[in-house]
């Protein structure tokens, strides 16, 4: 099973992992560590490699979320209750929340005590996700990891999306560049992002260098194959 792992500042007692494709027991198309269980997979691959990941990671426990574009923020709960949220977070030790992307931008937080992970595709992103994922951060000492999400010189998007942004905040048109396609856009949506964390003076900000739409060997990708598994990336506050 290959992980991957975020290099940044956060305290050590702050564990992140992100899933890959490699290392599971699902077929294709959902080949092999799918973690998604709404995409069509066998639920018995689904439930095996959902095991097999937090086995590998030492974990007993995690929130899975039925995720829906939206901007919820849940509180993590460690009852086996699957919650309808975009967003998760806790203060408990060994209790993983986690997010599910094949595409869509994963981001952790953490202020040292609590933790927190939200699913940000373009919509929840606009919409405000990541602003009221903060809003369950009680310290001001925050940091924030993207993670593995499609990369800016692919993810096409309409004028609609890109004038969505701009309204809200001018300096995302810094973020957008022209496609060869007419009336398209290549929207950077890990600038996206780090812009709307900075504005409400986050400045911690690390990862956003990968891209799932173009890695086919490590990462799923909606875009790139409608009919596919899902990644999870984890944040969780270790016992040690």
């Amino acid at each position: 099973m290959q992980l991957i792992r975020p290099n940044w500042a956060a305290p050590q007692c702050i564990q992140v992992a992100a899933s890959t494709r490699l290392g599971g027991t699902s077929y294709p198309p959902y080949d092999s560590l799918n973690l998604g269980d709404h995409v069509g997979d066998e639920p018995s691959a689904v439930a095996c490699n959902r095991e097999q990941l937090l086995l590998q990671l030492g974990l007993n426990s995690a929130q899975w979320l039925s995720q829906v574009h939206g901007t919820v923020c849940t509180e993590a709960k460690n009852d086996s209750v699957i919650r309808e949220a975009d967003a998760c977070w806790t203060a408990e030790v060994d209790l993983a929340c986690v997010i599910m992307t094949a595409d869509c931008l994963p981001v952790v937080f953490t202020d040292g005590d609590r933790v927190a992970a939200a699913h940000a595709g373009w919509r929840g992103l606009a919409d405000g996700v990541l602003e009221t994922t903060l809003e369950t951060m009680l310290g001001s000492d925050i940091h924030v990891w993207l993670g593995p999400a499609i990369g800016p010189t692919v993810f096409e998007v309409g004028e609609e999306v890109r004038q969505k942004f701009c309204d809200q905040l001018a300096q995302s048109s810094d973020c957008f560049v022209p496609s060869l396609n007419s009336g398209k856009w290549l929207a950077n949506i890990y600038q996206l992002a780090a812009l709307r964390l900075q504005r409400v003076g986050v400045s911690q900000i690390s990862g956003g260098d990968y891209c799932t739409f173009s890695d086919a060997e490590r990462f799923f990708s909606y875009r790139r194959a409608s009919q596919t598994g899902r990644m999870a990336t984890l944040i969780w506050k270790a016992n040690h």
